[in-house]
């Protein structure tokens, strides 16, 4: 059983905000899967197949290991099982990474999952979505609030895609080789 975990904020306010890529990506993944709608359980939505579960915390970014946590205990899920699906500014847009462990890189999602599960130990599909562009005005939590604009709209279903296939790779060919493809074969196309 693999837990696939999409962070982001619940509210329509937070829907296309570059913050919620990971609840976008969680979506790609249920639909492709052919996964029930979402339940709430676990202070989130989620749902579930014979072998993969799927969560959308609705706790808030900064509390997203309050929910995956006990989704996890109850599904019985190792933490190197699980997959998270997360925005990276540290990756220009529209480019899609694997990683295993590490640190949160300032993430607040990613550091309250390290908190509640006491391990960085799991699987994390980096989406890009690059640093505020010169000119912006506001903090980088502004920045990554805002939604899209429309070049990156346009673009997304691929990236979206391409998150997915990074997370059907871990699931079949493992999370070494999940990473050897989408870290180098995967990149947004220059």
């Amino acid at each position: 059983m693999f837990l696939v975990v999409g962070l982001g904020n619940p509210g329509r306010q937070y829907e296309r905000n570059r913050h919620n890529v990971g609840f976008m990506a969680a979506d790609e993944v249920r639909s492709a899967f052919g996964l029930p709608d979402y339940k709430e359980k676990f202070s989130g939505v989620w749902t579930k197949g014979d072998a993969l579960a799927v969560l959308k915390p609705q706790t808030y970014m900064n509390l997203s290991g309050d929910s995956v946590q006990p989704a996890a205990a109850f599904l019985k899920v190792p933490p190197k099982e699980i997959v998270v699906l997360h925005d990276e500014l540290d990756i220009p847009f529209g480019d899609v990474r694997l990683k295993f462990g590490g640190g949160h890189a300032g993430h607040n999602g990613l550091r309250s999952i390290i908190e509640r599960l006491g391990t960085p130990d799991f699987v994390r599909v980096r989406i890009g979505i690059g640093r505020p562009p010169p000119g912006f005005r506001g903090e980088v939590a502004d920045y990554v609030l805002h939604d899209f604009d429309a070049s990156e709209r346009a673009e997304l279903p691929d990236v979206l895609g391409r998150a997915l296939d990074a997370v059907k790779r871990v699931l079949t060919d493992g999370t070494s080789a999940a990473m050897k493809h989408t870290n180098t074969a995967n990149q947004k196309k220059k």
